[in-house]
């Protein structure tokens, strides 16, 4: 049986609509488009309900036959959700008080779906966290009120089952998947306070001994947690809004892990700088990183928060793992040009290096084949259109909004795991009549005075690093941490200046590639045996170098330029001893 086509819906100043693809995007046959202005639009969890609000009313239709389900009188509507089950409809509208009650209206909704009858009328004056967190199997569900943790079980609203008592609960992540649930809560730091955040089981949430794992931290103004998918640890990005140090634009930012056997480590970043992204991948054995000063690395961890695989430098400040795992995309949006690197994470090799200028947006589409960019508003309010791309790098669809309009959101309809299998990657471009936009090579600016003369080479302003394997074993040696790099590099600087006092007073002798002769006899000219005194210091080295390279040491650039003049130093040795 084939798997079935994802719908994607659209929506702009041109209204709603719900289209059958990819590659090609057709209007979906079953679902009317609705030209009135919506203000959100969503998908169940199971891609099976889609709902939207047009600014009048709310309306839900089952996706595949576009037949209304629920309809509700809701036209201040701003978001909407669905529990995993599609049990309850949650909407929220901006709070608002009103002239008969000092206190305002309800403005978070619980709805019963089947029924439309309403379950809970709640006050969430934030935006925040605004939509109570479920359990898959909707056994239980939690919000966030005035800084505790309230905890329902069976969509039972009217009773708190259970309460986090702690002091200042900022933040929450409840771990996917069914029972047991656990759950990551965060409570920044005052007065000296370290912040920290804490994994615990529910319902054993209270007494020093509840917590199964336990991370503090300062210089965190805000936290970022992510569960894996098998619920078994976190990652917290930790950022502070200023850089004392005036280092950065972006603030600080320190990564932690987090699992639940209370394990706890800071992962160690090589590069200074921002944590633009971290993406778990779907096998939740490995995580990515892309970290520091432009241009940026990316680094994939494994679970012990070792290095697995360095992707280098580049333009790059997000990743995108495949729904099943065996891709990743690194692509730089925002202020970056639009760059993605297609990279298969078995074999370590890329794909594709196509090139999406301008994009707002970017999401894989649920069969881990194509992958949708698009240009809205209001992030930019010119050229809105989306294109939808096979991940080899060839564009397939393409779609501009016309003169005077606008794309507001592009959303795939999700699929539950196993739907689309993984299937083998393609190397060659996928056929395509719109063709492929590969990135051109970066080139350096040049004055407009000199662009006539010939390109002469220049020093860059930063050094690229080339992708490399960093298991034990690919490159010969571990990776180490910073403390661990730092003292290694102090060790071999002492071992290489005791070699040099010590060959200094030693009678000097012949490295073994210089010539065929034993010894030879001095010159007389004492400037003269300097020189060749000098040469045989460097070849020696540049001997020792090749040695290190050989054992699979990977060796820094000046130290690859030094073996590079290796037949130039023979050469003028020669010549010497000739003289």
């Amino acid at each position: 049986m084939a798997p079935p086509v994802p719908l994607l819906a659209v929506r702009g100043s041109d209204g709603t609509s719900l289209l059958c693809g990819p590659p090609q995007c057709e209007q979906h046959a079953a679902f009317t488009r609705d030209s009135r202005l919506s203000r959100c639009v969503t998908f169940s969890r199971d891609g099976t309900l889609f709902g939207w609000c047009n600014g009048q009313s709310v309306s839900v239709v089952r996706s595949s036959e576009g037949s209304i389900l629920s309809t509700f009188d809701l036209p201040k509507t701003a978001l909407l959700e669905f529990s995993p089950l599609n049990t309850v409809l949650v909407t929220w509208q901006p709070y608002s008080k009103s002239q008969d009650s000092s206190q305002g209206e309800a403005n978070l909704q619980l709805w019963e779906l089947q029924s439309g009858q309403l379950i809970k009328a709640l006050y969430q004056k934030k935006v925040d966290s605004w939509c109570p967190s479920w359990s898959d199997d909707e056994k239980i569900s939690v919000r966030s009120v005035n800084n505790e943790l309230h905890f329902y079980e069976n969509n039972d609203f009217n009773s708190i089952a259970n309460k986090l008592h702690m002091q200042k609960v900022s933040d929450f992540a409840l771990s996917p998947g069914g029972q047991p649930s656990k759950v990551a809560v965060y409570v920044p730091g005052s007065k000296g306070a370290p912040s920290f955040v804490r994994l615990y089981q529910y319902p054993v949430l209270g007494g020093p001994t509840a917590a199964l794992a336990n991370k503090s931290f300062f210089k965190a103004d805000r936290v970022t947690m992510q569960w894996n998918k098998k619920a078994s640890a976190v990652l917290v990005t930790a950022s502070t809004e200023v850089d004392k140090t005036g280092a950065s634009y972006y603030g600080e930012q320190t990564l932690h892990y987090l699992a639940v056997n209370g394990e706890t480590a800071l992962v160690q970043l090589p590069k200074n700088g921002p944590i633009y992204d971290v993406a778990w991948s779907p096998n939740s054995a490995e995580f990515c990183v892309v970290y520091g000063f432009m241009p940026a690395k990316a680094t994939i961890f494994n679970i012990k928060c070792d290095p697995v695989f360095d992707f280098g430098t580049g333009p790059r400040n997000a990743a995108y793992y495949s729904p099943q795992g065996h891709i990743l995309v690194l692509a730089g949006f925002g202020n970056l040009r639009g760059q993605m690197e297609v990279w298969d994470v078995k074999k370590y090799k890329q794909v594709s290096k196509p090139q999406a200028p301008d994009a707002t947006h970017f999401c894989w589409s649920p069969d881990g084949e194509h992958v949708i960019t698009a240009t809205c508003s209001p992030r930019l309010r010119v050229s809105n259109g989306y294109k939808i791309w096979h991940y080899t790098g060839s564009v397939l669809h393409k779609w501009d909004v016309a003169a005077g309009s606008e794309l507001w959101e592009v959303r795939w309809q999700p699929f539950p795991d196993g739907i689309f299998p993984e299937r083998a990657i393609k190397y060659q471009a996928a056929p395509s009549e719109l063709g492929s936009t590969q990135a051109p090579p970066t080139q350096a600016y040049r004055p407009p005075a000199l662009r006539h003369l010939p390109a002469t080479p220049s020093a860059k302003l930063h050094e690229e690093e080339p992708p490399q394997n960093m298991r034990p074993g690919v490159s010969g040696e571990k990776s180490l941490s910073k403390a661990a790099l730092k003292n290694q590099r102090k060790r071999e600087a002492k071992k290489a200046a005791k070699q040099e006092s010590k060959s200094e007073h030693e009678p000097p002798s012949d490295p073994a590639p210089v010539t065929n002769s034993q010894s030879e006899p001095t010159s007389g000219d004492p400037e003269m045996d300097k020189k060749i005194k000098n040469l045989k210091k460097k070849l020696k080295a540049i001997e020792e170098l090749k040695e290190q390279q050989a054992s699979g040491k990977v060796l820094q650039k000046n130290q690859l330029e030094k073996i590079q003049k290796e037949d130039q130093l023979l050469k003028e040795l020669e010549e010497l001893q000739i003289g």
